[in-house]
């Protein structure tokens, strides 16, 4: 009873603390709640021994695909790479090449986004993508002299979407099809007509939602001159495009997709403090190590010990008995789609995959619950902030460009469109099944 009040309470505070933004000033530093809130619930189950630290210490290092330090390794070292590449001035050059074009039309313009975003993300992973276009949207709009939110939600969305089409596009899907047991091929087959329903209904609702902001024409362009560093700026984007497509085929390969961004970012790392050392300036460096969103380490281990929490003091097996009541498509969509939000879609796939695996289910409700839970997983991402960590970073990606967002408006157009295309999805798996 005590593991489940301190989990309730910290997912609560946690989404409190993310709608009101409330943060701690120390000098020129800004410190977000969110971090420090899920970090105390950890603490107190520990103090209250709810959670053994050798269980906690055990889960934490276990050779898993979703374990939290090969997670966080893996968005750390993604983009450190995007924000070297955006401090050379990288994606304002894009923004330029496409304004130079002249574009008119920017109903087209969208269609085209969301469609290079979703094909990018079926090969890729959604974090990667997110990661990699939100800063070039930030300015291409900033010089459009347009409203960024299409564009940006229309990113966030597709890639929250297309991601669940192969099982490489998120870790939550690696995670639960290797818990399963379930082989590429066979992933595809129950997968492909669920995504491919969520994508029409998503970009049905997007195009509704913004048509009047996407009628208005693409004027008073504005071109900026911009001075980089030509070797350098080729360094760091065969050093993206190799790690992107090395990711791509991790699982062909069989090498973990940790180690990619780590190597890469190592490499990078190297070459820039070479390149401050030449130049006898470490701007470039400090910029990009300043930059990185330190606050989601603390979060997401926090998170991870407070679901384990709830799997050791016997809670998920109680939910899962719940659960099999009823039809585990649904029910395990839709919760899983609600708990992402209070806990982080990666904490909650642990959790799930801890109720599937509690052996009460027959062999067509884990197949059903599983591929539902990977559905809930995507999908719950575009429904709060807190639904996946790459939220929390596109939002941090949206402060550094002074792009706001209120968690209202987030709100609004995630339950809007994520709503409609989580329930079309799961009726698409319950008809596939």
């Amino acid at each position: 009873m005590i593991t489940l009040c301190i989990a309730s309470l910290t997912g609560v505070l946690v989404c409190l603390s993310v709608i009101f933004k409330p943060v701690i000033r120390i000098g020129h530093f800004n410190i977000g709640t969110y971090w420090i809130i899920s970090l105390l619930g950890a603490i107190f189950l520990l103090i209250f021994h709810q959670l053994p630290i050798k269980y906690l210490w055990n889960r934490i290092i276990e050779p898993t695909p979703v374990n939290p330090i090969k997670i966080l390794i893996l968005f750390l070292g993604m983009t450190f790479l995007s924000i070297v590449l955006d401090e050379l001035g990288f994606f304002q050059f894009l923004a330029n090449l496409i304004l130079k074009r002249k574009p008119k039309n920017q109903i087209g313009l969208f269609i085209k986004l969301y469609f290079l975003v979703s094909i990018l993300t079926i090969f890729t992973s959604n974090d990667i993508i997110i990661l990699t276009f939100t800063p070039f949207i930030c300015c291409f709009a900033k010089k459009a002299k347009i409203s960024p939110l299409p564009y940006l939600f229309g990113e966030f969305f597709a890639a929250n979407t297309w991601s669940m089409c192969l099982l490489i596009g998120n870790p939550t899907n690696i995670y639960l099809a290797t818990m399963a047991h379930f082989s590429f091929f066979t992933y595809v087959q129950y997968m492909i007509f669920p995504t491919i329903l969520a994508g029409i209904v998503s970009l049905s609702i997007l195009l509704f939602l913004f048509h009047k902001v996407l009628k208005e024409p693409i004027e008073n362009v504005e071109f900026f001159s911009i001075q980089f560093h030509k070797p350098m700026l080729i360094l760091s984007l065969i050093h993206l495009i190799a790690c992107i497509l090395l990711l791509a085929i991790s699982s062909y390969i069989e090498i973990e997709m940790f180690w990619i961004p780590l190597g890469f970012a190592s490499s990078l790392f190297i070459i820039c403090l070479v390149f401050s050392l030449i130049q006898k300036n470490g701007k470039l460096l400090k910029r990009s190590i300043c930059r990185l969103p330190y606050e989601l380490i603390p979060f997401l281990l926090a998170m991870f010990a407070i679901v384990l929490g709830l799997e050791y003091s016997g809670i998920t097996e109680k939910i899962a008995e719940i659960f099999k009541k009823a039809n585990p498509i649904f029910t395990m969509g839709i919760t899983s789609f609600l708990s992402a939000n209070i806990i982080n879609n990666i904490p909650m796939s642990v959790m799930y995959g801890s109720i599937l695996k509690t052996g009460i289910f027959t062999e067509l409700e884990f197949i059903g619950g599983t591929y539902a839970t990977i559905i809930g997983s995507n999908i719950g991402a575009y429904f709060t902030p807190v639904g996946a960590l790459a939220g929390l970073m596109w939002l941090s990606i949206l402060k550094i460009y002074d792009v706001q967002i209120r968690f209202k408006e987030f709100i609004l157009y995630g339950a809007i469109t994520a709503i409609p295309t989580l329930l079309v999805s799961l009726f698409g798996l319950w008809l596939v099944l």
